[in-house]
């Protein structure tokens, strides 16, 4: 794993929880503010380069929803690259003969690229001629590995895997779902058969029909395809906040760190990362589905401030949807900002960066409601952002 930023969370914890500031002697803006939360249960913490300046119930740990997302963007931009590729291979026992013949199967093996489509599947094929192959005596196999297939996360209600997220895979196939968007079982079948007729259609002749197993060891890659830079698969996870690519990233980035694929890796693999940078979280999963998972607003707004100090820190924020556009297309559209959102039954998030209006610069915010309608707590996250954007400035 490469360096640590700057942990800024180990100190923060050491101190007292500060007190709220108590409502005569406040700026206006924060009073609107507290005026905006009521009595109700939403955690709040704004501040700028390491400067608390606002703070409501900040260190109650609640659920994040999708901001567990953001912490995943976190810890896959602090252990790769942002121009790092994911390569899904086309694989076989031994290199093509004479005449370009492969003598058993060809296999794809993927490692983690949630974006593999029709289009992809062409590209490879293409690849797999231009190596030379011209004759495949055997199939075209999907491997259904190395990630683990399992489908299923502490805190996840029981409907989750059939209506909100497919069956993460390593080798991935239309995001896992079939033309009228049902969850499927075989993506890896379902790109062996689009494989193999791509193939056909150039002038490679595939011997057995495509089918999908366990990959055997030794194999030989032949050729490959790589996806997008990270960079740009984790902002169309987070622009929209697709469950499906976070829990198939979750389980690259937990593959690499505890050696195997597992959602419930994957999300050990972002607990390590907060833990590291003086955080008390729990995570079940990689994309906030799971009503288990806790965070708080307060640790939330001090890695915001360490990814500001960390060479990543832009490409995060650029990740993230902007007012009107992804998940906030019909949200804050007159405000400068970059937020991740989060939605569950009755809980709710919204987490990044707003633009000061009056004195310019980005501050960070975080805000976690639970217990009562989303909806309700979606009006009082865009009132707060509103009110920073407009009114609030830095403390003297």
């Amino acid at each position: 794993m490469t360096a640590c930023i700057a942990i800024t969370g180990l100190a923060t914890l050491a101190r007292a929880q500060p007190t709220a500031t108590p409502l005569a002697t406040q700026p206006a803006w924060m009073a609107n503010i507290q005026a905006a939360i009521g009595d109700r249960a939403v955690s709040v913490a704004i501040g700028q380069d390491g400067a608390l300046w606002f703070h409501h119930l900040a260190y109650v740990r609640r659920p994040p929803a999708s901001n567990e997302k953001l912490l995943l963007s976190m810890a896959l931009l602090q252990r790769y690259r942002p121009e790092r590729t994911i390569r899904t291979n086309a694989s076989a026992a031994a290199m093509p003969g004479p005449h370009g013949v492969v003598r058993g199967d060809l296999w794809i093996m993927g490692h983690g690229d949630p974006g593999i489509d029709g289009s992809r599947i062409i590209a490879l094929a293409r690849a797999i001629r231009n190596a030379g192959v011209r004759h495949i005596r055997g199939s075209v196999m999907g491997n259904t590995g190395p990630f683990v297939r399992d489908w299923w996360a502490r805190g996840w209600k029981d409907y989750f895997p059939a209506d909100y997220i497919p069956l993460p895979t390593a080798l991935t196939y239309q995001e896992n779902t079939d033309r009228h968007g049902v969850h499927i079982t075989d993506p890896e079948r379902r790109a062996a058969t689009k494989l193999t007729a791509r193939l056909r259609h150039l002038g490679i002749s595939v011997r057995r029909e495509p089918g999908m197993g366990h990959a055997p060891t030794g194999l030989r890659p032949i050729a490959q395809i790589l996806s997008p830079p990270l960079q740009d698969l984790i902002r169309r996870m987070d622009l929209k906040s697709r469950n499906f690519w976070a829990e198939v990233l979750g389980k690259y980035l937990g593959a690499a760190e505890w050696g195997r694929g597992t959602i419930a890796n994957g999300a050990r693999a972002i607990e390590r990362f907060t833990r590291m940078h003086g955080q008390d979280f729990t995570a079940y999963d990689s994309s906030g589905l799971s009503y288990a998972n806790r965070a708080s607003a307060r640790g939330i707004l001090e890695l915001l401030w360490d990814a500001d100090g960390s060479s990543w820190g832009t490409v995060l924020r650029d990740a993230l949807p902007s007012g009107g556009r992804g998940t906030l297309e019909d949200r804050l559209t007159d405000v400068r900002i970059r937020a991740k959102t989060g939605t569950l039954d009755d809980v709710s998030a919204l987490s990044g960066w707003v633009w000061l209006t009056k004195t310019g610069g980005w501050v960070e915010f975080s805000i976690l409601s639970s217990g009562f309608n989303e909806w309700t707590a979606k009006k009082i996250e865009d009132r707060i952002v509103r009110i920073v954007s407009f009114q609030a400035s830095p403390p003297p």
